[in-house]
């Protein structure tokens, strides 16, 4: 079996991510960053090892890089990578190979970035082994790479988008009355699986059962008349989408348009806000303004935004409270809602990758209601 170098990784340049990454740790004074199994290992290898409850840790030094692996999972990661394994079984536990792989990797450590994903007993037991070092998690060392995408990373996140755009077109060519949200629902996974996807999740939401952000789709009958929420998305060569649109059974009535239309210019101003050098709390405030101001405030209840890259949640956030100044090459979802308990929900949902002059939109989907 023919192990893989690190520098010939399939879709990811490991060398160039590890010096950069070290290049973070540098001007941060971290010596250390540990991670375990979790997008982070798959930002770097483009793999990520089987998580259980064996200390399972990825360390990394200024120099050199070594993993605590359990000696169950050794073969099978191997097959991945040719970084040095610091291998432990069942029998013995796993502090001998953490204490030889530390002290290979890092034999002096003032601060750790610590893998906010970590078991916490895990964590523990690696911090036990430091008692001098502060530690950190991952924003300023992993963090700060994977929060700006590349050129490449934004090409996989645009056809991840279009991809979307077309199981949207699907989810509305199966809404009509007598279908259930079920139906419609797997008829989008249907269109992922074909299309050689992932589905991720599905949102399908009618009516009364939008005014829920997170509805767990369900048996409910489609009617005539029915205002649907379809928030979606799927992953294809390692990133997701994740958009949101609105279909209507018949002709949406004058408060269906309304709330539609104040909906759509929150999300015209949250895009005419996102620029580098703008908090995320601005981008927030801009779309909440618009709604708060027509009177509906009170019914949009949830931040603004996430990122998005590897994992189809992850930072920049964009809400009320964040300090984080938006650079070029972040990934973000726009996605203000209004909610009214009892009749029906509207979501607009777009994803952005931010340029010099603002924000581009990956989707090419009209945000107008579909009606059917």
């Amino acid at each position: 079996m023919r192990v893989k170098a690190l520098g010939e990784i399939m879709g990811v340049n490991t060398q160039a991510r590890l010096a950069a990454l070290r290049a973070q740790m540098k001007s941060e004074n971290i010596e250390l960053v540990a991670l375990g199994p979790s997008s982070h290992i798959q930002y770097l290898l483009d793999y990520t090892p089987y998580p259980d409850e064996r200390m399972c840790l990825l360390l990394i030094g200024a120099k050199h890089e070594a993993f605590v692996m359990p000696a169950l999972n050794a073969d099978a990661v191997r097959a991945h990578t040719d970084i040095e394994f610091f291998k432990w079984a069942d029998a013995e536990g796993p502090t001998a190979a953490l204490k030889a792989a530390l002290s290979k990797v890092a034999p002096e450590i003032n601060k750790v970035s610590l893998d906010e994903t970590m078991r916490a007993d895990i964590a523990l037991a690696l911090l036990q082994e430091m008692p001098q070092a502060t530690h950190c998690f991952t924003e300023p060392t992993i963090g700060a790479l994977r929060v700006r995408k590349s050129e490449e990373e934004f090409e996989k996140l645009k056809m991840n988008a279009l991809l979307a755009d077309r199981a949207q077109e699907v989810a509305a060519k199966t809404i009509r009355a007598g279908a259930t949200e079920h139906e419609v629902a797997e008829a989008i996974k249907n269109f992922f699986i074909a299309e050689g996807a992932t589905p991720i999740f599905d949102i399908v939401g009618a009516s009364e059962n939008g005014a829920f952000p997170h509805h767990h789709t369900s048996d409910r009958v489609l009617k005539d008349g029915d205002l649907i929420v379809v928030d979606l998305g799927g992953t294809k060569e390692g990133y997701p989408s994740d958009i949101t649109r609105m279909v209507s059974i018949g002709e949406p009535t004058a408060k269906h348009k309304k709330i539609h239309g104040i909906v759509e210019k929150a999300v015209q101003a949250a895009l005419a806000t996102a620029k580098p050098g703008v908090k995320a709390s601005e981008v927030d405030a801009a779309a909440r303004n618009v709604i708060t101001e027509a009177g509906y405030g009170e019914f949009f209840t949830h931040r603004t935004g996430h990122g998005l890259g590897i994992e189809i949640h992850e930072p920049p956030y964009i809400t009320a409270t964040s300090d984080v100044v938006l650079d070029e090459g972040m990934v973000f979802s726009i996605e203000p809602g209004i909610y009214l308990p009892q009749e029906f929900g509207v979501r607009l949902e777009e994803i952005v990758y931010l340029r010099a002059n603002g924000p581009e939109v990956l989707s090419e989907r009209s945000r107008e209601i579909a009606v059917v």
